[in-house]
């Protein structure tokens, strides 16, 4: 299954621009167990929303790309956590926790900022691109009830933003 989506990926980063030595795929952590999703759209990501129980588990996903929003996966419910993220700035990082569910979630701009949201519980995850000037182009995994599983794809874009860490202009 992870084969078919990675070859359908990289057709995709070939047609949409995206170099395919620039692209590399973080596995899905969590128990797996649910209805699969995909969370993607066109151009950078503007805005991540969160949904997360009252100081458990991650209940739902949504991302703006550029000024459309895509799709929620899993369920709007619980306490909405948001980041707007500011001009020329991408998410780099995604850590957190994750037992049956996705306990927790950290995400992490170029420019240090962070989204947190979850309970901090279960064993730790880390997830970051193969090249240090890609960003999270989307996520994938599964869901039933909250959120069980999480899996991260990055990639430059053909649109420049500088790495505040390596002060260095990206094409993405």
């Amino acid at each position: 299954m992870h084969y078919v989506v990675l070859v359908a990926l990289l057709s995709a980063c070939v047609l949409a621009d995206v170099q395919p030595q620039y692209y590399s795929f973080s596995p899905a952590v969590g128990s797996g167990s649910g209805t699969s999703y995909v969370l993607s759209g066109e151009g950078r990501i503007t805005t991540v929303r969160v949904w997360e129980a009252n100081g458990n588990f991650i209940y739902g996903f949504q991302f703006k790309y550029g000024n459309i929003w895509s799709p929620i996966v899993g369920h709007r419910i619980g306490l909405l956590q948001e980041m707007v993220l500011h001009e020329n700035e991408a998410i780099v990082q995604i850590s957190g926790k994750f037992a049956h569910y996705i306990q927790s979630v950290v995400f992490t701009t170029n420019k240090g900022r962070t989204l947190r949201a979850g309970q901090p519980s279960g064993r730790s995850f880390n997830m970051y691109p193969d090249n240090r000037e890609a960003e999270l182009r989307f996520i994938s995994g599964r869901y039933s009830g909250g959120i069980t599983s999480l899996g991260a794809h990055w990639a430059c874009l053909n649109q420049p933003y500088v790495n505040q860490q390596s002060n260095h202009t990206a094409l993405l």
